[in-house]
């Protein structure tokens, strides 16, 4: 079923056709101390290579973080997260057929990204660490990501309906500072601001997010919930980041963030099979 404000977006050429297909969005990191991937793509011809070859692999989403966003990470100035991202998102936009999302929560960052060809802003803070992003996203007229964050895992004696409360905070500043419904996307925030159970209990309200109305985003890949369970270093949450997907995928989830693509554009694509979303074909 069609949600609210799932209606289709075109983008750099790309239709986002929520009930067509769930969409993969490739992790492209360009920064030296992210958890899993830091400092393998931090130089721009790397970085180009990598987001080419997830393109080629099945995403049509290559999402560009410049500031590690690991538990513990430390903040950069604004000046160097964009001197980080903004060579690199002008060499894809240049080179490779993909939508480009920037993975930042600052104002200043989320500018320069979208003004050097980037198309959809990706906020970790879902418009509350810094809400003047909600107009910079408005102004510029492109989607903008809203995850579920706070700073503390205090929810009270009903997680789900606190989350929910965070998330609708997140709605109102973008709907205030003008941005469109079509152009917002949730995230449920697995791995942030949650305890292990937490992120399982959000996971099992997947379908409850979708039924607020919006596109949604999960982002589980070789997190700390997959480690956790399995007891498995970051290294080996392959299988575990694969149910996840297909788990997300049945209650009702449009797009993911991964980084290990052409297995979870399979996983994704038997998936969308299964659930009705794509239509077997018999070859003839």
């Amino acid at each position: 079923m069609l949600e609210k404000y799932t209606t289709p977006l075109t983008i750099n050429g790309i239709t986002l056709d929520y009930t067509a297909e769930t969409f993969v969005m490739g992790i492209l990191n360009v920064t030296p101390d992210s958890f899993s991937d830091g400092g393998k793509y931090n130089n721009v011809e790397a970085a180009v290579a990598q987001a080419k070859k997830m393109v080629a692999e099945g995403a049509k989403i290559i999402d560009v973080g410049g500031e590690s966003t690991r538990p513990g990470y430390e903040r950069i100035s604004d000046e160097d997260e964009i001197a980080r991202i903004v060579p690199v998102i002008q060499a894809l936009v240049a080179e490779v057929p993909a939508v480009i999302s920037v993975d930042t929560y600052k104002a200043n960052v989320a500018r320069a990204a979208i003004e050097a060809g980037a198309h959809i802003i990706n906020d970790i803070w879902g418009a509350q660490a810094e809400p003047e992003i909600a107009h910079v996203a408005a102004d510029l007229n492109v989607p903008i990501i809203l995850m579920h964050n706070r700073d503390n895992t205090d929810y009270g004696a009903n997680f789900w309906m606190a989350a929910k409360a965070d998330l609708e905070k997140s709605i109102t500043i973008a709907r205030d500072a003008g941005i469109p419904d079509s152009h917002i996307i949730l995230d449920p925030g697995i791995g942030f601001a949650k305890t292990t159970a937490q992120n399982i209990e959000m996971m099992q309200h997947l379908d409850d997010l979708v039924a607020m109305g919006y596109p949604v985003l999960l982002a589980t890949s070789r997190k700390s919930m997959i480690g956790n369970v399995l007891k498995l270093p970051v290294e080996e949450r392959l299988e575990g980041t694969g149910a996840t997907v297909v788990y997300g995928i049945e209650k009702g989830c449009h797009m993911i963030r991964v980084h290990d693509v052409k297995e979870m554009a399979r996983a994704t694509h038997m998936a969308d099979i299964l659930v009705g979303k794509r239509i077997y074909k018999e070859e003839a």
